[in-house]
């Protein structure tokens, strides 16, 4: 087998293989072989003999074809044409009908993925046979015609990708009888006409990918809907409604020309990418986007979008790509987006003032004030108008001059006036509607599965020398531990960057190469991410020995070592302590939804928090299912259930977290369960007490006086709806960041306010901003 892991591209929490010696029907190896016929014995599939034993052979396996089991059932088909190498023709006898014939009489397949085959001619509605189904992938082929109805009695399905074919029609509106389908994604076919309103009422759906077709009208209601991708169609012109859970939207390359709706953006916390470039919007740019606390990905550019910006204006600590270009702006470019390195920053064609070397080609003020008169728009207002013609314009310029400078007035006093708050924060009795393996796919489920490794280096394979060079042959003095699983070591790659390094014996018979592609995966800002692996071999038969599996080093002391045992100066204010518990959610989140299959229970300790050189968190500890599989085959007694498979392990990590949120309100270290349910009846009468000074007495006295009430009540309500009893009354993991993201913006609102308010008698001079008192 080598030393190069077979890519396990898709995997179904569903999915338990067990080992064992009985072989496939012999009716279901027959229809293998038969595929292979129907498509020609295409290169692909030169491994499949007469012999092979598709189950539990093993040899046959490529990265581009092979097949996984239950028993003596095929669960899983994937065959992979190089996209390359362009699809190889198919025989002039192909039949796309006979060919899901075939497919039917694999009667217990959950997985099915026939990429870049050539494919051609209307998905059969046979493909309904196939009633387990859970995930299809039937990307670049050429396939056409309307998607058939009987996917709709596909009750299982969960992930239906069909990009890059030539499917038509438009979007059917059975798609709302689906109930688990969490991923939808034909980008790059030719649907067109409207989307079907019915799209509201499907609350499983998550991920709804259309860019590239024909498409038009407005969209309906995507409350639901936590990434879309609506690129290079004709819709619009109104903005969609979008849901607070919304991490991605990406609708560049339409035909909107209203405004963006402003107050529904500001309250998505967990938006990590927008891009709206190439439409025609116009009016005001929201500038309170680029300080969105998730906001990673801005684009408005190629539109009229008006507004002075200020020099001042704060930007998300996350944002790295910003384009600004080809709009009305004027004013400054906020200094926020130019100092911090790393930042990439377009702006060009538009009328700010620059200098330096920061200068990009802008237009005089007066082009964008003439072209925002031009479009209908009151320049720096970003006010339509209200189609006076142009001399009557003239004859009111002193009312309308009165009217903005009020409206100027009225603007600064709400942007310095703390933010409301809403009416309801914390869902109580979070939704469990949709389970996180429904999650499925990573690459369209969550975007940080591709911003969120930003700055990590990339996964590789390493040599065994390299590891030898890094810990001085495994020398003592390199070694951090053992434990059941095997040894830790702390070393130094070659290009001076420290690393972790576990030793993993591996049994003869343990099947791990499955679990390689999971582990490169395992990269976040906010988990000590996985750099690669290396494979030890027997000299004598070539067999794997030993698995070693490399991680970041972390080396800033752990979370409670900033928190209840942090000495004088270096405890987190408690705004740095929002901010951390956000990252940790945001790891939590990542190791639910953002992998195949999600990981659960992950044992999450305070003192597993590892704190960065720049006081990021990162979860220093996780459940890897190779782990316990190797404590398995030692003997040991491993776990009863697959990592993605432990009953309410989802919930069961929301408990952890708020057993670390505890910590982090009271500053006291938190040992047993019985301090958890003493502390679980102080936070009940804190948040039922008349008056904040309750509140304020349970909260760290280092962090207290600098905690606005707002926002001490939100992180505390969060905390106790985790420590909820029954499992299923404790929020979801996205409830809880939306929570936290706005306990964050509560307090950093009351913050700059007492900052910019000036000192009352009872504020000594001396005092830090930090520690200043929140007018109540």
């Amino acid at each position: 087998m080598g030393g190069h892991a077979l890519l396990i591209l898709l995997s179904v929490a569903s999915l338990a293989l067990l080992p064992g010696a009985t072989p496939l029907q012999p009716s279901q190896a027959w229809s293998l072989f038969k595929l292979r016929q129907l498509l020609g014995d295409p290169p692909v599939l030169g491994t499949w003999h007469n012999y092979t034993d598709f189950c539990y052979g093993g040899d046959y396996k490529t990265a581009s074809a092979f097949v996984e089991c239950y028993e003596d059932s095929v669960t899983q088909l994937h065959i992979m044409g190089d996209p390359g190498a362009g699809a190889r023709p198919l025989p002039a006898t192909f039949s796309i009908d006979a060919f899901f014939t075939t497919l039917s009489r694999l009667p217990d397949l959950k997985v099915l993925t026939l990429t870049n085959l050539g494919l051609w001619g209307p998905l059969p509605g046979k493909i309904s046979r196939l009633q387990k189904l859970e995930i299809v992938n039937v990307s670049s082929n050429y396939l056409y015609g309307e998607l058939p109805r009987g996917l709709s009695q596909l009750g299982s399905l969960q992930t239906l990708v069909a990009d890059h074919n030539m499917l038509g029609g438009k979007l059917p509106g059975w798609l709302k009888d689906m109930p688990l389908l969490a991923v939808l994604s034909l980008r790059n076919n030719m649907l067109q006409g409207t989307l079907p309103e019915s799209l509201k009422d499907m609350l499983s759906l998550r991920s709804l990918v259309l860019a590239s077709n024909n498409l038009s009208g407005n969209l309906p209601d995507l409350k639901n809907l936590q990434v879309i991708d609506m690129a290079n169609n004709a819709l619009g012109p109104k903005f969609p409604r979008l849901g607070r859970k919304v991490a991605s939207v990406v609708l560049a390359g339409n035909k909107f020309s209203d405004g963006l709706p402003a107050d529904m953006l500001a309250s998505c916390y967990l938006l990590e990418r927008l891009d709206v470039s190439g439409n025609r919007f116009v009016g005001p740019f929201p500038a309170a986007l680029l300080s969105l606390p998730s906001m990673e990905y801005l684009s408005i550019a190629g539109n009229r979008f008006t507004g002075r910006l200020s020099g001042n204006a704060s930007c998300g600590e996350n944002l790295r790509f910003v384009d600004l270009s080809s709009n009305l702006l004027t004013g400054s470019l906020p200094g926020c987006l130019l100092a911090a390195p790393g930042k990439s920053v377009l702006f060009s064609a538009n009328c700010l003032s620059t200098a330096g070397d920061d200068s990009q080609s802008q237009h005089p003020s007066p082009f964008c004030r003439n072209q925002a008169l031009a479009v209908g728009i009151v320049p720096e207002q970003g006010h339509k108008k209200s189609g006076a013609k142009a001399g009557v314009v003239a004859g009111i310029v002193l009312v309308g001059a009165l009217v903005v400078s009020a409206a100027v007035v009225f603007v600064v006093r709400k942007a310095s006036a703390p933010k409301a708050r809403p009416a309801r924060r914390l869902v109580e009795n979070a939704s469990s509607a949709y389970p996180s393996n429904l999650l499925a796919d990573a690459r369209y489920i969550s975007q940080t599965v591709k911003l969120g490794a930003l700055g990590i280096p990339a996964y590789r394979s390493f040599s065994l020398v390299e590891l030898e060079a890094a810990t001085d042959n495994f020398q003592v003095s390199s070694l951090m531990g053992q434990d059941a699983h095997g040894q830790m070591y702390r070393g130094r790659l070659s290009n001076g960057t420290p690393v972790t390094i576990r030793s993993l014996k591996v049994n003869k018979s343990q099947s791990f190469t499955r679990h390689i592609e999971m582990i490169s995966k395992l990269r976040h800002r906010h988990l000590v991410s996985a750099l690669g692996h290396c494979f030890q071999y027997n000299l004598d038969d070539s067999t794997v020995t030993h698995l070693y599996l490399v991680f970041e080093y972390v080396h800033n002391g752990n979370l409670r070592g900033r928190i209840s045992q942090g000495t004088e100066g270096r405890r987190l204010s408690w705004g740095q302590r929002i901010s951390t518990a956000i990252g940790v959610a945001k790891g939590i989140q990542f190791l639910h939804g953002g992998i195949i299959p999600g990981l659960f229970a992950n044992n999450l300790k305070i003192t597993n928090i590892l704190m960065d050189q720049n006081q990021v968190p990162k979860i220093g500890s996780y459940n890897i299912p190779i782990l316990s599989e190797t404590m398995k085959s030692e003997g040991g007694a491993g776990s009863k259930y697959p990592p993605d498979r432990v009953p309410n392990g989802d919930k069961i990590d929301m408990y952890d977290f708020g057993v670390i949120l505890l910590e982090v309100i009271s500053g006291r270290p938190i040992s047993s369960i019985y301090e958890v349910e003493m502390m679980k009846e102080q936070l009940q009468s804190a948040l039922t007490a008349q008056g904040p000074s309750k509140r304020s007495n349970l909260v760290d006295p280092a962090v207290s006086k600098g905690c606005s009430d707002d926002s001490m009540r939100t992180v505390m309500e969060v905390c106790l709806g985790c420590l909820a009893k029954e499992p299923t009354q404790r929020p979801s993991v996205e409830d809880v960041l939306w929570n936290l993201q706005f306990a964050a913006q509560v307090q950093d609102g009351s913050r700059r306010s007492s900052e910019e308010s000036p000192l009352s008698p009872s504020q000594p001079h001396a005092q830090s901003a930090h520690d200043s008192p929140t007018h109540r």
